[in-house]
């Protein structure tokens, strides 16, 4: 990919893209000998573009010598149509249920094998808790991501619970009872999970529809273990997904 094309400029700019197609949700931070690897890149290559991409902002370089995206990149992407108008549709749902609960508030979407999350509202009572914007986490592990997993293409669905990884002692890897979880999660409109992401914590959430009946998210909620009132949350994020649902609809490009 890196060898000489007679055009210089497609040439750096194919680097660039393998460079930084060289992360998923698998692969958040990787050193440069890794990157290389996945980029199919010599190393002399990837070592002056991810140099250029440090300094750019693009991505960035930890105290262990690891790379992982960098804030700008992230940014850049919240400009993309689709998630701009779903975090402006879902905000204001989202900020009433955190008035309601205290507790830590998430949007997420699908991205391949993993949840996106686009939007997280907390404060100091909530829970401290592994995910925020921009990260991706299992989509078996977590409350958003069983939702999303529900409503996923079959190829996904099997991806996904062929090697399902355990995250905690808690964490449900079994296929066959994943299975039944997800049918259960479109049966009752939600899904919940307990400690299978962070110990000490569990979740509960549900879809986000567009008006064709696709899934557009998944609305959850994160809590400390010790509270008892879980499934009473799940008609306040139900009545908070229909009012994103209702707004997403009302955008003609949504629609």
């Amino acid at each position: 990919m890196a060898g000489g094309t007679g055009e210089p400029g497609r040439t750096a700019t194919a680097g660039v893209l393998a460079v930084l197609c060289a992360f998923d949700g698998e692969h958040p931070r990787m050193a440069l000998s890794e990157i290389a690897r996945r980029a199919e890149l010599p190393l002399t290559t990837t070592h002056r573009l991810v140099g250029g991409l440090v300094d750019g902002e693009l991505l960035t370089r930890g105290s262990d010598s690891t790379y992982e995206v960098g804030r700008r990149l992230w940014q850049i992407g919240l400009l993309a149509p689709v998630q701009t108008r779903l975090r402006d549709a879902a905000t204001p749902y989202m900020q009433d249920v955190y008035a309601a609960t205290h507790d830590n508030v998430h949007l997420a979407i699908r991205d391949g094998t993993a949840a996106l999350y686009v939007e997280r509202i907390s404060g100091e009572r909530s829970v401290p808790i592994l995910s925020g914007a921009g990260r991706r986490l299992a989509l078996h592990a977590t409350g958003v991501g069983k939702v999303l997993l529900a409503y996923a293409p079959d190829e996904i669905v099997e991806t996904v619970l062929r090697a399902p990884e355990r995250i905690t002692k808690h964490t449900i890897v079994d296929a066959a009872r994943l299975r039944r979880e997800l049918q259960s999660v479109r049966e009752r409109g939600f899904a919940r999970t307990a400690e299978e992401m962070t110990v000490g914590t569990c979740s509960v959430a549900v879809p986000v529809f567009l008006e064709n009946g696709e899934i557009a998210a998944a609305l959850g909620i994160v809590v400390t273990s010790v509270r008892r009132d879980l499934m009473r949350l799940v008609p306040v994020l139900q009545v908070a997904a229909r009012g994103i649902s209702r707004r997403l609809a009302a955008d003609p490009v949504n629609a």
